[in-house]
């Protein structure tokens, strides 16, 4: 079914423009609260943001839309993803909804919801939503007497801070620890430098001064070079790269070097498997991570269950199939154990529990299997449908018969942007690059010719 305004992780775009304007998420709002309108109680939403610009605009249009539905609204302000998650339950909210765009520039923004459960909500729902958003908004409106209040909460963010102190294990200390932590300029920029310093770590903060228009730009887990830089000028023991909406996290050794969330999973598997923590016998991942965690996996006796990218179908695979680990290689580590969501300053508090009971450097630590050489590359799209030309479907099943059993191959087309995402890995380097680009050479042709 066609979608107008999901995508994979909820809606996003180009602020002011398209499905990112105040009309659209005052529509949501309404959209949104009219559906969870559930029971005789006085309802209630919590709404946190990252620190975009366009955050603001949005936040009071979706105010509009929920007190309009007859909604109570909670304004967090910044505050990771994971904390509107946990808290949409702590605070016995209907609804918890997440301005951010994660890692994309601070021009675009998004709306991630939450159902009151912390869970992402499920295509179904998202497709209902999308039926109201484009019916006749005035049946929707409460009676004058019903309309909601919305009131500021600040101080709830310290209610977050001590639920992530909380999932280190309790013989754990960060003591004697310097780690470097970069907040992408985004919503951990409060919360994670005093939760780390609380916990006993000397914390330098990087990414912590935004400006509305700074976000992920050149910091945070999809810039990382500046935290590596940090590093090596601090001779930190490690480095914590988050990013925009802290829903992801990256690691830098002590030499420089990030780790992916794909050595991040195989640190924390092998850590919980060994300590008998580790539910459903191996991680969920999805079809991007590496094809040596699997064969890293399969040597402990573990599996490696792979799904679509977004982390609300790794979710949803392990609440199905009962696992406690997941993620995706780009960083978003689930631990089910004690977030309903990717949560990044949880996962790297697991490395770090690692770290300190191995008592070896973090290189050691995080370098669990060596990868597969993989590549991934991407095709821009103004429109059409390339992936269903003939042409396009005849080179991709040549270049899957020529990888056999030796690698794997996955062409998508984005969730979020107007890419088509061509990745190839196998135990050939040179094979690997020329199919990728021989791939890419026909997409891109067929784009052209439309």
């Amino acid at each position: 079914m066609t979608r107008r305004y999901f995508g994979t992780d909820g809606i996003r775009g180009t602020s002011n423009t398209g499905n990112m304007t105040p009309d659209v998420a005052m529509r949501v709002g309404l959209a949104v609260g009219t559906l969870f309108r559930r029971g005789d109680h006085r309802h209630r939403v919590v709404i946190g943001k990252d620190t975009r610009l366009s955050g603001y605009m949005l936040e009071n249009a979706l105010v509009a839309g929920f007190t309009a539905a007859g909604l109570d609204v909670f304004l967090l302000g910044p505050i990771p993803t994971p904390a509107v998650a946990m808290l949409t339950r702590s605070m016995r909210c209907d609804i918890g909804v997440m301005i951010s765009a994660s890692h994309n520039p601070y021009q675009d923004n998004g709306i991630k919801l939450f159902g009151p459960d912390g869970y992402k909500l499920s295509d179904d729902v998202e497709a209902t939503i999308e039926s109201l958003i484009d019916d006749d908004m005035a049946k929707l409106l409460a009676p004058a007497d019903k309309i909601g209040r919305a009131k500021r909460v600040d101080g709830d963010i310290y209610r977050y801070i001590e639920f992530v102190k909380r999932t280190l294990p309790r013989d754990v200390t960060l003591n004697g620890l310097r780690i470097a932590i970069d907040c992408a300029n985004g919503a951990a920029y409060k919360v994670a430098p005093a939760a780390l310093w609380e916990l006993g770590a000397e914390v330098v903060p990087l990414g912590v001064e935004p400006n509305g228009r700074n976000i992920n730009l050149d910091c945070g887990s999809t810039s990382p070079v500046a935290l590596a830089k940090k590093v090596h000028e601090v001779r930190a023991d490690i480095g914590i790269a988050l990013d925009g909406d802290a829903d992801r996290v990256l690691i830098v050794d002590e030499n420089g070097t990030v780790v992916d969330g794909d050595q991040l999973m195989a640190v924390i598997a092998e850590s919980w498997a060994a300590d008998e923590r580790l539910v459903g016998g191996g991680v969920v991942a999805t079809v991007m991570s590496n094809l040596g965690l699997e064969r890293f996996l399969g040597d402990k006796g573990l599996s490696l269950q792979r799904t679509k990218v977004g982390d609300r179908y790794v979710v949803e695979h392990m609440r199905s199939h009962n696992f406690n680990v997941g993620g995706e290689q780009s960083g978003h580590i689930v631990l089910s154990d004690f977030a309903t969501t990717g949560d990044g300053l949880v996962a790297a508090l697991q490395v770090l529990a690692c770290v300190k009971r191995m008592n070896k450097p973090v290189s050691e630590v995080c370098r669990r299997f060596e990868p597969v050489p993989q590549l991934l590359r991407n095709v821009r799209v103004t429109g059409g449908k390339p992936l269903e030309d003939k042409s396009v479907q005849e080179a991709i099943a040549d270049a899957t018969a020529a990888l056999d059993n030796s690698g794997r191959l996955v062409i998508r087309a984005s969730g979020t942007e107007p890419l088509i995402r061509v990745m190839a890995e196998g135990d050939d380097r040179a094979q690997i690059e020329k199919i990728v680009d021989d791939l890419v050479g026909v997409i891109a042709g067929v784009r052209q010719a439309a």
